[in-house]
């Protein structure tokens, strides 16, 4: 079987380090937030990380490219996306550093093992039951609304997965922050690092990246706001930055 085993599925360039991704549009692919996630994220050597709900395996696959010395593990519950998922891995000849197992994001701790990782990740639906329209395409409406996990599911498993010191990374909506917060400390999270990402200046923040520490003490930094384009149809300097990897610190 090819790399490509649908009509409908293609290969898109990452941009970061050459890397490659399988993506199927009439599903989804991946979005600005997962990027800005990969970014965001505090990164260290010899880390155990999880991405829940990991779609196309975008993050797994811009983590790699941030540090060599990682051990990934993307959990996605449809089958389907995860067989693409495992073909952009190999497409990158990046097995032995990401693993995509099949599994529900409700049960990831009893599958993965509890207290086992330094890092979890996730870019989940954003949408709460109830609002809004669901997706007649199953999944689509997985990855769009809370269909299958809630908000609730997502912390309690990332902070069941960490180790005692472990973090915990989302991006979400900022309407939706302060049910993030009080999710997180209910389930021992302490938010440490928190950033704003504006359309452009003078625009309201429409995405927020939070980072917190399992058993943390209360000192939360309010990181400088990212504002994606400088004027309409133009990167701001950061932004493409970013697109590049050049703020990347990390090294293969």
């Amino acid at each position: 079987m090819g790399v490509v085993s649908q009509s409908e599925e293609r290969i898109d360039d990452l941009l970061w380090r050459n890397l490659k991704i399988i993506q199927n549009p009439n599903w989804f692919c991946f979005s600005l937030d997962a990027v800005l996630l990969a970014d965001f994220l505090l990164l260290r050597p010899g880390d155990r990380v999880v991405d829940l709900g990991t779609g196309t395996g975008v993050i797994p696959l811009l983590l790699a490219a941030r540090l060599r010395n990682t051990s990934i593990i993307g959990l996605e519950l449809k089958e389907e996306v995860a067989h693409m998922a495992e073909r952009s891995v190999s497409l990158n000849n990046l097995n032995q550093q990401i693993t995509i197992k099949v599994g529900d994001i409700k049960e990831a701790s009893a599958q993965l093992g509890k207290g086992s990782f330094d890092l979890v990740v996730s870019n989940p639906p954003y949408a709460p039951m109830g609002t809004g329209k669901i997706s007649l395409s199953p999944v689509k409406a997985a990855a769009r609304t809370e269909v299958y996990c809630s908000l609730k599911d997502v912390i309690r498993e990332g902070a069941a997965l960490l180790n005692s010191e472990g973090r915990f990374a989302l991006v979400h909506r900022p309407a939706r922050l302060g049910e993030i917060i009080s999710l997180m400390r209910d389930y021992r999270l302490e938010p440490k690092r928190m950033r704003f990402v504006h359309p452009m200046l003078g625009r309201e923040p429409n995405i927020l990246m939070i980072e917190g520490i399992k058993n943390g003490k209360r000192d939360v930094h309010i990181l400088p706001p990212l504002f994606i384009y400088q004027k309409t149809g133009v990167y701001s300097e950061e932004m493409a930055a970013i697109f590049q990897g050049k703020i990347l610190k990390e090294e293969w």
